[in-house]
Protein backbone atom coordinates (compact mmCIF):
# COMPACT_ATOMS: atom_id res chain seq x y z
CA UNK A 1 0.00 0.00 0.00
CA UNK A 2 1.37 3.53 -1.04
CA UNK A 3 0.86 6.50 0.76
CA UNK A 4 1.13 10.24 -0.38
CA UNK A 5 1.93 12.60 2.39
CA UNK A 6 1.44 16.21 1.71
CA UNK A 7 3.41 19.02 4.45
CA UNK A 8 2.93 22.52 3.93
CA UNK A 9 5.86 24.61 5.39
CA UNK A 10 5.46 28.44 5.97
CA UNK A 11 8.79 29.56 8.60
CA UNK A 12 8.14 26.75 11.52
CA UNK A 13 12.09 25.59 10.61
CA UNK A 14 11.97 25.05 14.87
CA UNK A 15 9.80 22.07 14.24
CA UNK A 16 10.26 20.98 10.98
CA UNK A 17 13.44 18.48 10.72
CA UNK A 18 11.47 16.29 13.49
CA UNK A 19 8.00 16.44 10.92
CA UNK A 20 10.10 15.28 7.97
CA UNK A 21 12.07 12.60 9.64
CA UNK A 22 8.39 11.41 11.42
CA UNK A 23 7.67 10.91 7.75
CA UNK A 24 10.65 9.47 6.21
CA UNK A 25 11.05 7.01 9.59
CA UNK A 26 7.79 5.16 8.22
CA UNK A 27 8.50 1.16 7.41
CA UNK A 28 6.11 -1.10 5.84
CA UNK A 29 4.47 0.52 3.43
CA UNK A 30 5.52 2.44 0.38
CA UNK A 31 6.29 6.36 1.14
CA UNK A 32 5.53 8.87 -1.28
CA UNK A 33 6.54 12.39 0.41
CA UNK A 34 5.61 16.01 -0.79
CA UNK A 35 6.78 19.13 0.71
CA UNK A 36 4.88 22.95 -0.09
CA UNK A 37 6.68 26.01 1.02
CA UNK A 38 5.48 28.87 -0.24
CA UNK A 39 7.90 31.12 0.81
CA UNK A 40 9.82 30.35 4.52
CA UNK A 41 12.18 32.83 5.07
CA UNK A 42 13.75 31.83 8.42
CA UNK A 43 15.42 28.75 6.79
CA UNK A 44 12.95 26.29 6.15
CA UNK A 45 13.75 25.77 3.01
CA UNK A 46 17.18 25.30 2.82
CA UNK A 47 16.72 22.57 5.30
CA UNK A 48 13.89 21.08 2.74
CA UNK A 49 16.88 21.34 0.47
CA UNK A 50 19.13 18.85 2.79
CA UNK A 51 16.49 16.51 2.27
CA UNK A 52 15.55 16.98 -1.22
CA UNK A 53 17.24 13.50 -2.18
CA UNK A 54 14.65 11.56 0.19
CA UNK A 55 11.67 13.70 -0.49
CA UNK A 56 9.27 12.97 -3.94
CA UNK A 57 9.02 15.97 -5.02
CA UNK A 58 9.67 19.79 -3.49
CA UNK A 59 7.23 22.74 -4.40
CA UNK A 60 8.72 26.16 -3.82
CA UNK A 61 6.16 28.39 -5.27
CA UNK A 62 3.26 31.05 -3.59
CA UNK A 63 -0.05 29.88 -3.18
CA UNK A 64 -3.56 31.27 -2.05
CA UNK A 65 -3.36 29.77 1.31
CA UNK A 66 -3.19 26.17 3.32
CA UNK A 67 -6.05 24.45 1.47
CA UNK A 68 -4.16 25.95 -1.68
CA UNK A 69 -1.03 24.53 -0.86
CA UNK A 70 -2.47 21.21 0.08
CA UNK A 71 -4.32 21.31 -3.25
CA UNK A 72 -1.11 21.44 -5.23
CA UNK A 73 1.04 18.90 -3.26
CA UNK A 74 -1.91 16.27 -3.87
CA UNK A 75 -2.09 16.87 -7.67
CA UNK A 76 1.10 15.35 -7.39
CA UNK A 77 0.43 12.53 -5.68
CA UNK A 78 -0.09 8.82 -6.72
CA UNK A 79 -0.64 6.89 -3.71
CA UNK A 80 -3.65 4.60 -2.23
CA UNK A 81 -3.76 6.57 1.01
CA UNK A 82 -3.66 10.03 1.25
CA UNK A 83 -2.69 12.16 4.37
CA UNK A 84 -1.17 15.42 5.08
CA UNK A 85 1.03 16.48 8.38
CA UNK A 86 1.90 20.10 9.52
CA UNK A 87 5.37 21.21 9.83
CA UNK A 88 4.91 21.34 13.26
CA UNK A 89 3.42 18.01 13.95
CA UNK A 90 4.84 14.88 13.90
CA UNK A 91 3.49 10.86 13.08
CA UNK A 92 4.04 8.16 15.47
CA UNK A 93 6.87 5.47 13.98
CA UNK A 94 4.42 2.80 13.42
CA UNK A 95 1.86 4.72 11.90
CA UNK A 96 1.09 3.69 8.31
CA UNK A 97 2.25 0.42 9.14
CA UNK A 98 -0.82 0.27 11.53
CA UNK A 99 -3.07 2.73 9.02
CA UNK A 100 -2.21 -0.23 6.30
CA UNK A 101 -3.10 -3.24 8.26
CA UNK A 102 -6.24 -1.38 9.30
CA UNK A 103 -7.52 -0.49 5.29
CA UNK A 104 -6.40 -3.86 4.07
CA UNK A 105 -9.06 -5.59 6.30
CA UNK A 106 -11.64 -2.61 6.39
CA UNK A 107 -11.81 -2.43 2.26
CA UNK A 108 -15.05 -0.73 3.13
CA UNK A 109 -13.67 2.46 5.27
CA UNK A 110 -12.64 5.47 3.05
CA UNK A 111 -11.37 7.61 6.02
CA UNK A 112 -9.65 6.16 9.10
CA UNK A 113 -9.01 8.59 11.91
CA UNK A 114 -6.96 7.47 14.68
CA UNK A 115 -6.18 9.30 17.67
CA UNK A 116 -3.01 11.59 19.11
CA UNK A 117 -0.51 13.04 21.41
CA UNK A 118 -0.51 16.49 22.89
CA UNK A 119 2.66 17.80 23.29
CA UNK A 120 4.68 20.68 23.86
CA UNK A 121 7.39 22.54 21.49
CA UNK A 122 10.09 20.15 23.68
CA UNK A 123 8.20 17.17 22.09
CA UNK A 124 6.79 16.46 26.18
CA UNK A 125 3.64 14.58 25.96
CA UNK A 126 0.77 16.41 27.45
CA UNK A 127 -2.32 14.97 27.35
CA UNK A 128 -4.32 12.32 24.64
CA UNK A 129 -6.61 13.44 22.34
CA UNK A 130 -9.35 10.92 20.55
CA UNK A 131 -11.18 11.22 17.47
CA UNK A 132 -15.03 10.16 17.90
CA UNK A 133 -16.91 8.30 15.41
CA UNK A 134 -18.13 11.16 12.93
CA UNK A 135 -21.87 12.04 12.55
CA UNK A 136 -22.95 14.96 10.74
CA UNK A 137 -25.25 16.06 13.25
CA UNK A 138 -22.40 15.95 16.36
CA UNK A 139 -20.30 17.32 14.01
CA UNK A 140 -22.17 20.53 13.21
CA UNK A 141 -23.09 21.28 16.67
CA UNK A 142 -18.99 21.41 17.14
CA UNK A 143 -19.29 18.05 19.42
CA UNK A 144 -17.82 15.21 17.31
CA UNK A 145 -13.88 16.04 16.43
CA UNK A 146 -11.37 13.93 14.10
CA UNK A 147 -7.90 14.41 14.72
CA UNK A 148 -6.38 15.98 11.75
CA UNK A 149 -2.62 14.59 12.02
CA UNK A 150 -4.55 11.26 12.55
CA UNK A 151 -6.55 11.10 9.81
CA UNK A 152 -6.22 9.39 6.44
CA UNK A 153 -7.96 9.09 3.26
CA UNK A 154 -8.47 6.58 0.59
CA UNK A 155 -7.32 8.53 -2.99
CA UNK A 156 -10.62 8.04 -4.58
CA UNK A 157 -12.65 8.96 -2.17
CA UNK A 158 -10.29 12.49 -1.64
CA UNK A 159 -11.15 13.42 -5.29
CA UNK A 160 -14.60 12.54 -5.57
CA UNK A 161 -14.45 15.23 -2.88
CA UNK A 162 -12.86 17.87 -4.95
CA UNK A 163 -10.09 18.17 -2.29
CA UNK A 164 -9.74 21.23 -0.07
CA UNK A 165 -11.16 24.33 -0.42
CA UNK A 166 -9.36 27.13 -1.28
CA UNK A 167 -11.60 29.93 0.23
CA UNK A 168 -11.68 28.14 3.40
CA UNK A 169 -8.51 30.12 5.42
CA UNK A 170 -9.70 28.52 9.07
CA UNK A 171 -10.66 25.18 8.80
CA UNK A 172 -10.19 23.72 5.52
CA UNK A 173 -9.21 20.07 7.40
CA UNK A 174 -12.63 20.22 8.78
CA UNK A 175 -14.38 21.50 5.41
CA UNK A 176 -13.10 18.42 3.83
CA UNK A 177 -14.21 15.95 6.01
CA UNK A 178 -17.55 17.34 5.68
CA UNK A 179 -17.22 17.68 1.88
CA UNK A 180 -15.62 14.03 2.25
CA UNK A 181 -18.87 12.90 3.99
CA UNK A 182 -21.52 14.57 1.32
CA UNK A 183 -19.96 12.85 -1.17
CA UNK A 184 -20.45 9.28 0.26
CA UNK A 185 -17.13 8.42 1.95
CA UNK A 186 -17.31 6.03 4.83
CA UNK A 187 -15.44 6.98 8.12
CA UNK A 188 -14.34 4.67 10.92
CA UNK A 189 -12.23 5.60 14.22
CA UNK A 190 -9.05 3.65 14.84
CA UNK A 191 -8.35 2.75 18.43
CA UNK A 192 -4.85 4.06 18.25
CA UNK A 193 -2.26 6.89 18.90
CA UNK A 194 -0.73 7.60 15.51
CA UNK A 195 0.21 11.15 15.65
CA UNK A 196 1.71 14.30 17.87
CA UNK A 197 -0.03 17.51 17.27
CA UNK A 198 1.87 20.15 18.82
CA UNK A 199 0.58 23.51 20.77
CA UNK A 200 3.14 25.98 20.95
CA UNK A 201 2.56 29.99 21.15
CA UNK A 202 2.22 30.66 17.28
CA UNK A 203 -0.19 26.96 16.61
CA UNK A 204 -3.54 28.29 15.39
CA UNK A 205 -4.99 26.57 17.62
CA UNK A 206 -3.17 28.04 20.74
CA UNK A 207 -3.10 31.26 19.95
CA UNK A 208 -6.80 31.86 19.31
CA UNK A 209 -5.63 33.88 16.01
CA UNK A 210 -8.28 32.30 14.06
CA UNK A 211 -11.18 32.08 16.28
CA UNK A 212 -13.47 34.84 14.56
CA UNK A 213 -13.13 32.42 10.93
CA UNK A 214 -13.59 29.24 12.88
CA UNK A 215 -16.84 30.58 14.42
CA UNK A 216 -18.18 32.19 11.08
CA UNK A 217 -17.25 28.38 9.53
CA UNK A 218 -19.03 26.62 12.24
CA UNK A 219 -22.62 28.60 11.52
CA UNK A 220 -22.21 28.36 8.28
Amino acid sequence: MKFSVVTISFNQKEFLERTILSVLGQKGVEVEYIVVDPGSTDGSRDLIETYRDRIDHVIFEPDRGPADGLNSGFSLATGQVYCYLNSDDVFEPDAFSRVAAYLDVHTDVDVACGHAWVIDRADNRLRKVWSEPFSKRMVAHGVSVQIQPSTFIRSQAFHRCGGFNVDNRSNWDGELLIDLHQTGARFATIDVFLSNYRLHAVSITNSGKLDRQIAEFARR
